[in-house]
């Protein structure tokens, strides 16, 4: 029987009355406080013109972490492929593998990471999304050993071979992940609504490559775990607020908890939050372990990418170390 690895995903979140260096700092701390528990990767997300994150120049940050720490695996969940040359992200990444050799990960996205305006900013080409099959085909090409009289390289990144993986948060990327038989990370700790549909498709119609014999599914699931349900209830306060703030259009920042959303919120946007956050497991112990135990029996996740974003960095480590008390019992339902 396989078993279910636990993974973090961290977007250097900025709180309210904090500053970025602190966000940096704090996502250095959490990974050298999960990388003893057993977690198995460390990813951060390329998002752009949003006041509360702060893993905008992603390859930057993941050097920074990987520098910081040992063992744990360290990478892009993900880089937005299409904001980018394939030879530019291959090159990124080809040095971050030979500095820190084999503990680097490239998760890859089509989404812009940010709204429309910056968008554009980013990407010259309006329609760049619309090639992403063919810019994972090259980023591929770059990643792999040169072929002989090949003209452009990624140096470094030739033959590095850097792990890629596909994120998606619907069906089209689960379906081009299954066809290039890459490893598929489903987004749902913000897009729960088609995750059993796009890991059904990805193992249905996953053809063997070079890079997996057989399907490998992660999915990011929003986890908040405490001692008590009630104080993680409250402790889930802000994430729900910072959702709040994004259908707002209002600076994307970490708030203090509070002990109800009532009043916060009106019947319309509590719906569009917990619809975003329809996934998530929150309790003490028992109640996590119970919820995460379903959880993996049900989707058959090969790896849940866990995302706690909480205000204060001393709740936010005691949520990651419970789970990893569980793991050893989670891990063998599957």
């Amino acid at each position: 029987m396989s078993e279910t690895s636990f993974s973090v995903l961290d977007l250097a979140p900025v709180r309210k009355g904090g500053t970025i260096a602190e966000a940096f700092r704090n996502s250095l701390d959490l990974a050298r406080h999960v990388e003893p528990w057993g977690y198995t990767r460390f990813w951060l997300a390329e998002h752009h013109n949003m006041q509360g994150i702060a893993s905008a120049a992603t390859a930057v940050l993941i050097g920074y972490v990987a520098g910081g720490t040992k063992t744990i695996r360290v990478g892009s969940g993900g880089v937005m492929l299409p904001n980018h040359a394939p030879l530019v992200i291959a090159e990124q990444f080809g040095t971050l593998e030979t500095l820190y050799p084999g503990r680097i990960d490239l998760g890859v996205g089509r989404a812009p990471g940010t709204d429309q305006m910056t968008t554009r900013a980013l990407r010259r080409d309006p329609n760049a999304a619309a090639d992403f099959p063919d810019q994972v085909e090259e980023l591929l090409r770059y990643l792999a050993p040169a072929e002989p009289g090949q003209k452009v390289r990624a140096v470094p990144g030739a033959g590095t071979n850097v792990p890629v993986w596909l994120l998606g948060s619907s069906t089209f990327s689960a379906q081009l992940a299954a066809l290039l038989g890459l490893p598929f990370a489903f987004a749902g700790h913000f897009a729960p609504q088609d995750m059993r549909d796009a890991l059904r498709l990805y193992r249905q119609r996953f053809e063997p490559s070079v890079y997996l014999d057989k399907p490998h599914a992660m999915v990011g699931l929003p986890i908040i775990a405490a001692d008590t349900d009630a104080e993680a209830r409250r402790l889930a306060t802000t994430p729900a607020q910072r959702a709040l703030q994004l259908i707002r259009g209002e600076p994307f920042l970490l708030s203090p908890p509070v002990e109800s959303m009532d009043g916060l919120w009106n019947s319309t946007e509590r719906a569009f939050v917990e619809s975003k956050l329809g996934a998530a497991i929150v309790g003490g112990p028992e109640t996590v372990e119970r919820e995460l135990a379903k959880f993996v029996e049900e989707t058959e996740a090969d790896e849940i990418m866990m995302a706690c974003e909480l205000y204060d960095q001393r709740d936010r480590l005691r949520s990651y170390e419970l789970v990893a008390s569980m793991v050893s019992e989670i891990a063998q339902v599957r």
